[in-house]
């Protein structure tokens, strides 16, 4: 069997970037990355807490909202950037709470944190927006074969050079787990150079858990 490579750790210093970007001692460093993970899980949270009172929550109950969070540590302060995919999950008010939630609860010294949004304008490009959608079709029992393709007309329009859509687990519940997948374009993986967005989903269905995995091609003019 091949050894399968993350395709976002593979293109780290060419295409990709880390998304959390800090130098300490490497006596804090474990320190220092758990604080980030708690940075993450706290605004994942409240960004849940935030969809309660959103109208029409239906049709966005599976999106958390948010498609990226970069941390940028400097001595004295801390810059946490939200690449939103949705505008209406989160206000300037919800901003200005969540900043000052941040700061009394992660307030490490006389560091401050500031918060940054930015609103992606194609938010189905993103491969964890559409692993998000695909796992509310899920949910709503549709099929699975309709579901990807579902997917695939939604990022039909966006430069994109490619995508490929994975999906396992006991489907449209079957007694035996198994695997579909559908693709659609070029999909270079072994391609350094070229900008591959990918992500790994779980869902909780009726039938148990299944994992989506989404690889999108993007053209490197379109970054």
């Amino acid at each position: 069997m091949g050894q399968k490579v993350n395709p976002l750790g593979f293109r780290l210093g060419t295409t990709q970037a880390h998304y959390s970007i800090w130098f300490v001692h490497p006596k804090s460093y474990s320190k220092d990355l758990e604080e980030d993970k708690k940075i993450r899980d706290y605004i994942q949270n409240y960004f849940k807490k935030k969809k309660k009172n959103i109208k029409n929550i239906k049709s966005f109950s599976s999106f958390s909202g948010i498609s990226c969070i970069e941390i940028k540590k400097r001595i004295d302060f801390i810059h946490v950037i939200l690449y939103l995919g949705f505008q209406k999950f989160l206000n300037e008010s919800s901003i200005k709470e969540l900043d000052i939630n941040l700061q009394k609860e992660f307030n490490s010294g006389n560091r401050k944190i500031n918060i940054f949004t930015i609103l992606n304008p194609n938010p189905y490009r993103n491969p964890l927006i559409l692993a998000q959608y695909i796992a509310g079709q899920l949910k709503d029992r549709v099929p699975v074969q309709k579901a990807m393709k579902k997917a695939i007309e939604k990022i039909k329009k966006m430069n994109t050079k490619g995508i490929k859509i994975q999906i396992a687990g006991r489907l449209d519940g079957q007694n035996i787990a198994c695997v579909e997948w559908i693709s659609k374009g070029r999909i270079p993986l072994q391609t350094i150079r070229e900008k591959i967005d990918y992500c790994s989903y779980p869902v909780k269905t009726i039938y148990g858990m299944l994992g989506i995995k989404i690889w999108i091609f993007i053209d490197n003019k379109y970054k």
